[in-house]
């Protein structure tokens, strides 16, 4: 027996998992901790209550996917806008090489997903969703790509997979990011800061991906001038998508970044326009979380049981070689000094996880040995932005050498 929720329930139930994520990561210290999303948090409670209906009644709950796939195009689209090319001159070449090092541990993470796939009798495809889809990509990736794999290549269960994945890598991209820069900083023979009253701890960067959750005020103005971006971005990814089908056929999310990249760069160089940025940002969270409630909504456990197993032995591989790789390549590339150690931490956060967790790592390490400055420039630009441009290329060459 299956129960069908149209767009309407469907967004009810988004709202009421968001809700009581919410209470969890408030009430439960571990979730906070670990920079647990409250989507996320939600979701999987919902997932393991839906999956204790089907074991013992039988019943299936289906939600609608049209306001799902709008979300995850709004979010993407939010990155886009929030790209400004200004501010890539002050990351200089230390952003070109982390965006360098990045790209090659893309590379790496899908050898060692699709290598132990096919070793353990899996579909190599499966190793694709267990590399850079779910740990490098996230969530948000991850319910892009997942219905794609469904639907074009017949792999049951691959978007509930992705989420399955992308929350181990969360958790233990949190865990490992901070025990690998102390390492590499308790080496150096740096010690810890002496806190005062005039601390520098506030003289971070202010940029949007430290203060996610700091309050911010809109206009009705700048609110519809934001959604018309929005619109833009969105109908071009729709006319450039039927046409792409016969060329790369990238994922309409890529064209909906890069819509917005556009957008953003001509209004502010070439007209001056001052983009209002608190518009895109609010838009762009809300967009996330509901896409995510609505994603984990449609995660069907038992679909995933058998591949338990084997998943574990890949992800376990994989956390490991995150950590080789941010140890022996993150931080020799990047320098060997302390600046070097804290992206490595943040390299660890995104690698495995999200851009949140990445700049969680990071504030872990510099309240305690002192401020990166370089690290909360290039972090938050390659792992919000440049990452996705670079996933979807790399992913789109595995595929095609897979399937080929």
């Amino acid at each position: 027996m299956e129960w069908e929720f149209n767009s309407y329930y469907t967004l009810i139930a988004a709202t009421l998992v968001l809700l009581v994520g919410k209470f969890l990561v408030q009430k439960i210290k571990f979730l906070r901790d670990f920079n647990i999303p409250e989507p996320v948090a939600g979701g999987l409670v919902a997932a393991i209550v839906l999956f204790a209906l089907h074991e013992a009644y039988g019943v299936s709950f289906k939600f609608e996917k049209p306001l799902q796939d709008a979300f995850m195009l709004i979010f993407f689209t939010s990155i886009g806008l929030s790209a400004d090319f200004s501010r890539l001159k002050a990351g200089g070449l230390p952003l070109v090489i982390f965006t360098a090092v990045v790209g090659a541990f893309i590379i790496v993470q899908n050898f060692v997903g699709v290598g132990l796939a096919s070793a353990l009798g899996l579909d190599p495809l499966i190793g694709l969703i267990t590399g850079s889809i779910t740990l490098t990509g996230g969530h948000g990736t991850a319910g892009a790509w997942g219905p794609d794999f469904e639907s074009k290549f017949g792999l049951t269960g691959a978007t509930g997979l992705g989420m399955a994945s992308a929350t181990f890598g969360l958790v233990f991209g949190g865990l490992i990011g901070g025990p690998v820069a102390r390492r590499l900083i308790n080496k150096m023979g740096r010690k810890p800061i002496v806190k005062t009253a005039k601390s520098d701890d506030n003289d971070a960067t202010d940029d949007i991906f430290e203060q996610a959750q700091r309050t911010r005020l809109i206009t009705a103005d700048s609110a519809v001038e934001t959604l018309a971006m929005f619109a833009a971005c969105l109908a071009f990814a729709e006319i450039v998508d039927g046409y792409d089908k016969a060329f790369f056929d990238l994922p309409k999310f890529v064209w909906c970044l890069f819509a917005g990249v556009v957008i953003r760069n001509v209004l502010t160089a070439a007209f001056k326009v001052n983009m209002f940025d608190r518009a895109i940002d609010v838009f762009g969270n809300a967009s996330l979380s509901l896409f995510l409630s609505m994603a984990l909504l449609n995660l069907k456990l038992w679909e995933l049981t058998g591949l338990a197993g084997p998943v574990t032995i890949i992800l376990a591989v994989q956390t490991v070689v995150m950590i080789l790789y941010a140890t022996f390549v993150t931080y020799v590339f990047m320098g060997r000094d302390y600046d070097s150690a804290v992206l490595a931490a943040g390299h660890c956060g995104f690698g495995l996880g999200a851009t949140p967790t990445a700049v969680a790592n990071m504030q872990s390490i510099t309240q305690t040995f002192g401020p990166s400055h370089k690290a909360f420039l290039i972090v938050p630009m390659v792992g919000a932005f440049f990452v996705d441009l670079l996933n979807a290329a790399i992913l789109s060459g595995f595929i095609s050498v897979i399937k080929g």
